[in-house]
């Protein structure tokens, strides 16, 4: 075979294995267009995500702020920053997945780090207890 043969055969396989993807599909949609038409009962849950200027109390799920003394620095090793991990343990503890703010924050380290008061854990365990604290008090 000579160059210009492998040429074509090339270009006709590539044309071939490409053809499928430019295909126009001849089925007819089942609805009709009247998917959306007016009277149709919404299935979808309305978004009540409360927005950036909503109060404190109806940010409810923003676990972020007990965790806001966490350290977000990776370290080589270790899955997460001490907030992610802060933060899952708050969404655990707010959701009745752990009982206590210990078991929630068991993943945290225990050692102390220079220069700040508190270890991740004990730091953890104080922004678990204030939000069953929180909890509580809403109701």
């Amino acid at each position: 075979m000579n160059f210009s043969t492998k040429t074509v055969a090339l270009t006709a396989v590539l044309a071939l294995s490409a053809m499928p993807a430019f295909a126009v599909s001849a089925a007819v949609p089942s609805n009709q267009g009247t998917a959306h038409a007016p009277g149709q009962a919404a299935t979808a849950k309305p978004d009540t995500t409360p927005g950036p200027k909503a109060s404190a109390s109806s940010k409810g799920k923003a676990y972020g702020k007990y965790c806001a003394d966490q350290s977000k620095k990776h370290v080589a090793g270790t899955p997460g920053t001490s907030f992610s991990r802060c933060v899952t343990a708050m969404a655990k503890l707010a959701n009745g997945q752990t009982k206590s703010p210990r078991t929630a924050c068991k993943t945290l380290s225990k050692k102390h780090v220079a220069g700040t008061s508190g270890s991740p854990f004990s730091k953890c365990v104080s922004g678990g207890a204030k939000l069953l604290n929180d909890k509580k008090a809403a109701g």
